[in-house]
């Protein structure tokens, strides 16, 4: 808690299309029941990320970039740009239980599903083939890359730190998302290590993909 006894503010950069960034924002949300943290949702992008460096990514991976990564964030933020910020968390619910919880994949049809679940209007699925709204999408992502550096992906996590300047990084990337008590202790100890003068890296090999709840 801060020490004007409000809640601290966690900021969280995502991409409705990562897998990883979803079971991280799902931690995130056991966190807030847990500790004295409120969670502020920001937008990033997967096909801004990587749009330089598609020569030298998978050919599935570029295809997905290519095909499927513009449309859904797009919508996100037409959302926030007509709706305000306190929109982006309940619609990326909606998108992520639709996207991975569910299935559907990042379709036309669970894009538009998760509008109405988010009770949107149903005419922001125009924005998935717009490009009004990509300099917000571009800056908003760039204020979530500046604070970790470009060799990361999504989520960013900023927090409040002991001096007053923002503790920034990538991750923590888990699955199954932890609740909880077990929530709670992942927390504590991703600020410990990432808060500690000179700490960059902490990393293990992957052996399985997300399990979603």
């Amino acid at each position: 808690m801060s020490e004007n006894g409000s809640k601290t503010p966690v900021d969280f950069w995502f991409d409705p299309l990562c897998p990883w960034a979803w079971m991280t924002s799902r931690w995130m949300l056991e966190v807030e029941k847990v500790r004295d943290v409120e969670v502020r949702w920001h937008v990033m992008s997967l096909a801004v990320l990587n749009e330089d460096k598609l020569d030298d990514l998978p050919a599935e991976y570029r295809e997905m970039l290519e095909t499927k990564a513009w449309g859904p964030v797009r919508v996100v933020i037409a959302a926030q740009q007509k709706h305000g910020d306190e929109i982006l968390g309940k619609l990326y619910t909606a998108l992520g239980t639709r996207f991975h919880n569910r299935g559907e994949g990042a379709t036309r049809e669970a894009v538009a599903g998760a509008l109405e679940d988010a009770g949107l209007p149903a005419d922001l699925i125009d924005y998935m083939d717009s490009d009004a709204y990509d300099k917000e999408l571009r800056a908003s992502h760039q204020e979530g890359i500046d604070k970790v550096g470009q060799e990361v992906g999504t989520p960013v996590i900023a927090v409040p730190g002991a001096d007053g300047s923002q503790v920034a990084f990538f991750g923590p990337v888990v699955t199954p998302a932890p609740k909880g008590e077990a929530a709670a202790r992942l927390w504590d100890g991703t600020l410990l290590v990432a808060s500690t003068p000179g700490f960059y890296e902490i990393k293990r090999t992957r052996t399985q993909g997300p399990i979603f709840d």
